[in-house]
């Protein structure tokens, strides 16, 4: 037995337990133990010999296991042992908080009170010290990757599936790996339950944070991560800029699917006892998440130039991935702030992209360049601004998200039809051609302008009719000739096959072609629109019905007219 106090000290805490138990928030326990009914004479002697039975019992293990003991377990670990002993030391806290319930309620000067709470700090003790030993020790094990690729029942898939007895070492060496992952998960749980429910959460939650915010740091600084200054990204000229968004993609790619999301799984399993223990231990440890989401905007607010507008859509279509994600992770109240700022990082990339392209628009139009094209050729502002819109419609993905809510504005120096959707079989267009046609527009009137410049009138009428068709054309009629030539002598002998083939290009090809026709056909209004486009979409479904037979085209360059 511990030792007793002296009966002053006996009594004093005596009173602190009474109102210990009966008060405290903290290290409360289970409600079901807090409303009993007075006993009869015979069943208080019953219940207090069955409970001073309970603690003795509980004294022998918790006492063989007190970390401040000479004896050979203070340098051992219980749950690296034997693992029933474990079991039994758990199930003795447990019976001794019980214990504790009903001497508080019927036995409160019992001297028995003064000693289970010493046994309870002494159990609390130790197995602060396992938490941190298992912790420690399985660090490595624990890793956010393992666990978020980790099954619910600690397996891995295909693990009999083995080839070379190099794959089934390495398989086997994974298996153990998982398996000291389950084992050290289980124990970490049962530990936090126990600590938990005797009213010591906040102990536990300190240790875990200790070694598990350091993981989540040392991963976010091996990525790169770091406190981005607004001075310091603004002084980067745009390679650099790029590269650093380049490698900030990759790391916040890792970043959401492996190490918050391992995190977030590692949290909610250990501390599943309690929902707003693991919520604010979350936050708590990823903390430092804030530093990556706030990247974006300061990249955002750099200096608004032409080609900084491809790497912001880069930027915005990867953040825009992953925002489900964050969502799903970060979805408590005490980690909102995460949510809140890949929500604003979104609408700063999204302004700087609008913004971008407004500046783009004013270029083109304050262009004043009076120098004549020799022989009516190709203007430098249309081979610009052509090539700037073909790269665009390479991310219509992200600009469609952007412009969504955000019509073209209005200029008064172009006719109002110029602005409206070209009719559709679903009697709408996507926002990004719209704007793409816009700006196309904005550029053919610009082009009319400069056609002025020349006077011989037939020269102006060429230098249009040169500059229209290479805006026109996106480089398609000479793409589709030069595909169609190549392929309409491949064979495929089954007609089932063949069929289906054909079918598939036409719904990739055939609709998107379709949007452009209707796009440009509206734009121009003009007799000799079939001048620069060549094909209609009925054409091109009339080529696509010829291939696949073997039939090879005889000494002409272009596909034959379909009948």
């Amino acid at each position: 037995m511990v030792r007793s106090e002296t009966p002053k000290s006996v009594a004093a805490t005596r009173g602190m337990l009474a109102h210990f138990f009966s008060c405290s928030k903290t290290r409360s326990f289970s409600s079901s133990f807090s409303t009993l009914s007075t006993p009869s004479s015979s069943s208080h002697k019953l219940s207090k010999s069955v409970t001073e039975e309970t603690i003795e019992n509980a004294e022998f293990i918790i006492t063989k296991w007190d970390p401040n003991s000479p004896s050979i377990t203070r340098v051992t670990s219980l749950f690296h042992g034997n693992r029933d002993e474990a079991e039994d030391f758990l199930s003795s806290v447990r019976d001794l908080r019980r214990a504790m319930h009903t001497l508080v309620s019927e036995h409160s000067t019992s001297d028995m009170l003064v000693l289970s709470q010493k046994l309870m700090e002494m159990a609390m003790a130790r197995l602060q010290k396992e938490f941190y030993q298992i912790l420690a020790a399985t660090r490595d094990q624990l890793d956010p990757e393992s666990i978020s690729v980790r099954s619910p029942d600690g397996s891995i898939e295909d693990e009999n599936e083995l080839g070379s007895e190099e794959e089934f070492k390495t398989a086997g060496e994974s298996t153990n790996v998982v398996r000291v992952m389950a084992v050290a998960m289980s124990d970490l749980k049962s530990i936090a339950d126990c600590m938990i429910s005797s009213g010591y959460s906040i102990e536990c939650v300190n240790i875990y944070k200790l070694v598990r915010k350091s993981v989540v740091d040392e991963g976010l600084y091996l990525l790169g991560i770091e406190k981005f200054r607004s001075s310091q990204i603004h002084k980067m000229n745009g390679e650099a800029l790029e590269h650093m968004i380049k490698n900030w993609m990759n790391a916040v790619k890792i970043a959401v699917k492996i190490l918050f999301s391992g995190e977030k799984a590692l949290c909610d399993h250990v501390f599943s006892a309690s929902q707003t223990i693991k919520e604010s231990c979350f936050s708590e440890i990823t903390k430092g998440a804030i530093n990556l989401f706030t990247f974006p905007v300061l990249v955002a607010k750099c200096k608004k130039l032409p080609e900084r507008i491809f790497p912001l859509m880069e930027l915005y279509e990867a953040l825009s991935d992953l925002q489900p994600e964050v969502e799903l992770i970060f979805n408590s109240e005490s980690t909102s702030d995460i949510k809140l700022q890949v929500v604003s990082s979104l609408h700063g990339l999204g302004r700087s992209i609008r913004a971008i392209l407004s500046e783009f628009v004013s270029t083109i139009q304050n262009d004043s360049s009076k120098t004549l094209i020799v022989g009516g050729g190709i203007h430098p502002l249309t081979q610009k601004v052509t090539s700037y819109i073909s790269s665009l419609a390479d991310h219509s993905g992200v600009l469609s998200d952007i412009f969504s809510d955000s019509p073209p504005p209005r200029n008064t120096a172009l006719p109002e039809a110029y602005f409206e959707s070209p009719t559709s079989d679903s009697g709408l267009t996507p926002a990004v051609s719209v704007h793409l046609a816009w700006l196309i527009l904005i550029l053919l009137c610009k082009l009319d302008r400069k056609a002025k410049v020349y006077k011989d009138m037939s020269l102006s009428y060429l230098f249009l009719a040169n500059n229209v068709q290479n805006v026109l054309d996106k480089r398609f009629n000479a793409a589709f000739e030069e595909a169609y030539k190549k392929q309409v002598s491949w064979v495929v002998p089954d007609r089932k096959l063949r069929d289906e083939l054909k079918v598939s290009i036409a719904k990739e090809l055939i609709p998107a072609y379709r949007e452009f026709y209707d796009t440009h056909r509206m734009m121009l209004r003009e007799n000799n629109f079939e001048m620069f486009v060549r094909f209609t979409p009925d054409d091109l479904g009339n080529y696509i019905s010829r291939l696949f037979h073997g039939t090879a085209l005889s000494g002409s360059s272009t596909p034959p007219t379909p009948r």
